[in-house]
């Protein structure tokens, strides 16, 4: 029926293999005897199939790209990106900002605590803890003037001459 292959040439895939399976017997099925799991010269599973740490496993070559690095959990951070330079803008500045509008005193707080913070690392914001600070001494200032002017036209009011 089938010929054996030339010396030089491959078998052909459409043939079955010269030692052929018994009648009853699918081809994916093992054979009698034999065992499922790692064969001898194999590593067990979830253990590297590479001998020599620090070496690229028998599949990557160099020049592919390495896996992807594996997804977090939602709800979960993921690891650190770089950051060069300084890392952003200092949270006490934009906070002295807001609370100037919102708090004047505790925008002075913040706003001198961000100056502090921002001498001894490179973060940002200079200009927003300054610009905090001015608001924050601006909207006190303002404050304390109408406070003092209302308790001055309570005075004034209520020492009306009374003469009858």
């Amino acid at each position: 029926m089938s010929q054996p292959p030339e010396p030089d040439q491959p078998p052909s895939p459409y043939e079955p293999p010269p030692g052929g399976q018994p009648s009853g017997q699918q081809p994916d099925q093992p054979q009698y005897g034999q065992t499922y799991g790692p064969q001898p010269g194999q590593p067990a599973y979830g253990q590297p199939a590479y001998e020599h740490p620090g070496q690229p496993p028998p599949g990557q070559q160099w020049g592919q790209q390495p896996p992807y690095t594996p997804q977090v959990p939602y709800g979960q951070y993921g690891p650190p990106s770089p950051q060069g330079g300084g890392g952003g803008t200092n949270v006490l500045a934009v906070l002295s900002l807001v609370f100037a509008f919102v708090f004047a005193p505790a925008g002075i707080a913040l706003g001198h605590l961000a100056k502090r913070q921002l001498r001894t690392s490179g973060e940002d914001g200079e200009q927003l803890a300054t610009w905090g600070l001015i608001l924050s001494y601006v909207f006190t200032g303002i404050f304390l003037v109408a406070c003092c002017g209302w308790l001055a036209l309570a005075i004034w009011a209520g020492s009306g001459s009374t003469n009858t």
